[in-house]
């Protein structure tokens, strides 16, 4: 018997790009649903239970930020992944959608071979219960949730890292996708080099978000481990770009860069549940 087709739901105003993703995704095998207004999809995601939407930011009656919120929110809807596909490239409305639960944000002009494998790696993470990172085989979705969880409700001290590569979208806009998953894995496996050297082995590293990663670690190992990674890191940044733009003395616009940010078990202290301590992560490296 045949596989049964995924459903992919497209929420898109613009009339144009919403006939050629549904003419795109069917042709790669997928079933396809289309509307045009926020509240529609909405409508049709509750309907319907697509296996993943792709989802503007801009819509005619209520926006993309709002759609999202109303499908995390509704127990039927919200494993759902969502791709955000948008003009915006402010990092405030990248924040927005990763606290309401976007799997992945990606700006217009967008190469269509880079968003078929968004869908196809959203597509996959979801069907294995979102526990690793399709690029770089490290935990997230719920296995990071379920190793955060248990800080909540542990005496022992520990600290929360966040190792945030900053301008990847602008990286990924020049170079391509390829490229970009190329910095990801080389970003991951230098920062279990550096846990491995400096670190615990108890130290827990996984995905808080696309380019973000988070590392469960001993206060102790904090000063140790935030030096060697951002000195590994920025002694690296260069390797990343094409041997034409690194060696020829001008300027990169948004150059890639690495920022850490780091809670600790005192500063948790006061909040109650997992959603809090994730809300509070979001705001620290923003």
């Amino acid at each position: 018997m045949a596989d049964e087709k995924q459903t992919v739901l497209i929420i898109e105003d613009d009339l144009d790009v919403a006939d050629m993703l549904n003419a795109y995704f069917r042709v790669q095998g997928y079933e396809v649903l289309t509307v045009n207004w926020g509240q529609d999809g909405i409508d049709a995601t509750l309907s319907s239970h697509p296996d993943l939407i792709i989802l503007d930011i801009r819509l005619p009656d209520i926006d993309g930020f709002e759609v999202a919120e109303r499908i995390r929110t509704n127990r039927r809807t919200e494993n759902i992944p969502i791709i955000f596909l948008t003009e915006k490239r402010h990092r405030n409305d990248r924040v927005r959608g990763l606290e309401l639960g976007a799997d992945d944000y990606i700006t217009k002009p967008f190469d269509i071979q880079e968003l078929r494998l968004r869908v196809r790696n959203s597509l996959r993470r979801s069907s294995q219960g979102a526990l690793s990172n399709p690029i770089t085989n490290l935990p997230e979705g719920a296995a990071v949730d379920e190793r955060v969880q248990e800080l909540l409700t542990t005496a022992q001290d520990w600290a929360i890292m966040l190792i945030s590569i900053q301008h990847w979208e602008a990286f990924r806009e020049a170079y391509g996708f390829v490229a970009s998953d190329d910095v990801l894995r080389a970003v991951s496996l230098m920062v279990q080099n550096t846990i491995r050297d400096e670190g615990g082995s108890e130290d827990f590293l996984g995905h808080f978000g696309p380019t973000t990663f988070i590392l469960v670690t001993a206060p102790t190992h904090v000063d140790s481990l935030t030096e060697r990674i951002t000195n590994r890191l920025s002694q690296s940044i260069d390797y990343f770009y094409p041997v034409k733009d690194r060696d020829s003395g001008r300027s990169i616009p948004s150059r890639l860069n690495v920022r850490v940010a780091v809670l600790d078990a005192a500063e948790a202290a006061p909040l109650q549940d997992l959603d809090a301590l994730k809300t509070a992560l979001v705001r620290k490296i923003a």
